[in-house]
């Protein structure tokens, strides 16, 4: 049983390098990446991008430092909408179609859910970010 628990163990806490995207430069938070700021090495960790296409055109979401591999939650889509941005809130149910003008609570890309609050009644709503760079209230 001993024997098992340090095979286990032993199976756990062992990596094996691997090929993954680093950057060539530290990329500060919210920086649009471009294919000159990557390169591929052997590192060891899990996890990690292996193709540069999956991280080109994509926001920098935390600071990432030179030869350090990026992780999935490193990067996202690049925001649309910037805190305190004035946007245009859109509420449609059938024939009913309500537009107003609001201010981005928060910062988001398209598809992501934010706060935003109605100008005129100072109401906090929340919504789904639009290609247009308008909310849909929900």
């Amino acid at each position: 049983m001993r024997g098992l628990l340090i095979c286990l163990l032993m199976s756990i806490g062992t990596s094996a390098l691997a090929e993954a995207v680093v950057p060539t430069r530290t990329i500060r938070a919210r920086e649009i990446i471009d294919a000159r700021d990557l390169t591929v090495n052997s590192v060891d960790i899990s996890g990690a991008f292996s193709q540069p296409q999956e991280i080109i055109g994509q926001e920098a979401r935390v600071t990432l430092y030179a030869g350090r591999p990026i992780r999935p939650g490193d990067i996202g889509p690049p925001a649309v909408i910037g805190r305190n941005d004035i946007v245009l809130l859109v509420f449609s149910n059938g024939p009913l179609k309500i537009v107003t003008e609001g201010r981005a609570l928060g910062r988001g890309a398209v598809g992501e859910t934010i706060r935003a609050m109605n100008v005129g009644s100072r109401t906090a709503v929340t919504g789904v970010i639009l290609a247009n760079g308008s909310i849909e209230v929900q």
